[in-house]
């Protein structure tokens, strides 16, 4: 194995906190590496490899911006269409000032909750497993129809999975010419809709065979203080944490966001570019913020990454387009007051963009 991945991968193969088994996946220029310990499940279980199905939580947001990049370079819509052309009259957020757009959603500037409300009433009773499966697509429509942004869309910044979700609602009905006026919820409107809508523009195109968002197919188990849980289902808000998805799969992401023209489609290749801008600086904050993607800068470089956590899993992706450095780490523990795992994927990152460019 090559020395640089080993060392690079060693804290997070080391750092178990309950888990069954650890994948990580890794680039440094033009070589790859993956790294991988333990097995599926505690007891029992396959050994874990570069293909095994991890659930990827928040990670799932990525997709849905390199999604709505794409439709936007498609022409399908804009960054700047406000969300109420998408739904029916009356169906949108109460207004606070200025419209409320799609842009606003995919920058977490939008003035919606981190939840939408009536989650934690509908999840109480499944908190610690399964908090957003009673929590339809239909409950996601009324929760919009009755919020009022915390904020006037534009002039704030609130983390939100609310938000998120309802982007990817809204990019399947604009991808498949929702009638304004239909408020009878369809397939074109489902979990479905949004996750065929995904695979088709770009799962498929990136050759990411091994990521989705279906709960029934085989996946690591998930740990919680060591118990197994259940798998994650996210029904209403599948575009802000349903997806399953390997350390092969999230590095050929990665590839491709570094090396956009690798892509097979021209919308896609647009969308790769478009999702890595720069919006806005965080406040309060050193970062900066793409589309979903948080920018940390760093001398001669730029670090890109975002996390993500369920019930039993934990995931990170990283890169720098400038050092041509990527790193993917996955494990199936949740997440924990006390967890390093994170921490050290993405100090790991640092130090193979430092190893790059120096």
């Amino acid at each position: 194995m090559t020395g640089w991945a080993a060392e690079a991968a060693a804290p997070l193969l080391a750092d178990r906190a309950g888990a069954s088994g650890t994948v990580v996946a890794l680039r440094l220029g033009d070589e790859r590496a993956f790294l991988t310990g333990g097995r599926t499940a505690h007891l029992g279980g396959d050994p874990v490899d570069a293909d095994t199905r991890f659930e990827i939580g928040s990670l799932t947001k990525v997709l849905t911006a390199l999604l709505f990049a794409q439709q936007a370079a498609h022409g399908e819509l804009a960054h700047d269409d406000p969300v109420s052309r998408f739904l029916p009259p009356g169906a949108g957020p109460r207004a606070r000032g200025a419209p409320m757009t799609l842009l606003h959603l995919a920058t977490h500037t939008s003035g919606l909750p981190r939840l939408p409300p009536g989650l934690v009433a509908s999840g109480r009773a499944h908190w610690l497993t399964n908090p957003y499966a009673a929590f339809t697509h239909d409950d996601l429509l009324r929760a919009v129809r009755r919020t009022r942004p915390r904020f006037e869309p534009g002039s704030g910044w609130r983390y939100s999975n609310f938000g998120v979700g309802l982007l990817g609602h809204l990019l399947a009905r604009a991808a498949e010419g929702a009638d304004a006026d239909d408020v009878t919820p369809g397939p074109r409107e489902s979990h479905r809709g949004y996750e065929h809508l995904l695979t088709a523009r770009v799962l498929r195109p990136l050759g990411m065979r091994r990521t989705d968002c279906a709960a029934d197919l085989p996946q690591a188990t998930g740990y919680w203080h060591g118990r197994a849980r259940p798998a994650w289902r996210i029904p209403g808000l599948p575009a802000a944490g349903a997806a399953r998805s390997s350390g092969r799969d999230l590095l050929r992401l990665l590839d491709a966001l570094i090396d956009p023209g690798t892509a097979p489609d021209p919308a896609l290749r647009a969308g790769l570019v478009d999702v890595l801008r720069p919006r806005l600086a965080v406040p309060r904050d050193t970062r900066r913020l793409g589309l979903i993607w948080n920018i940390q800068p760093r001398p001669g470089h730029d670090l890109y990454h975002h996390s993500g956590g369920t019930r039993g899993f934990l995931s990170f992706a990283g890169f720098s387009p400038q050092a041509g450095v990527a790193l993917v780490a996955l494990t199936n523990t949740a997440p924990a007051m006390n967890s390093t795992f994170i921490q050290r994927a993405y100090d790991a990152l640092r130090s193979l963009a430092v190893l790059r460019t120096r």
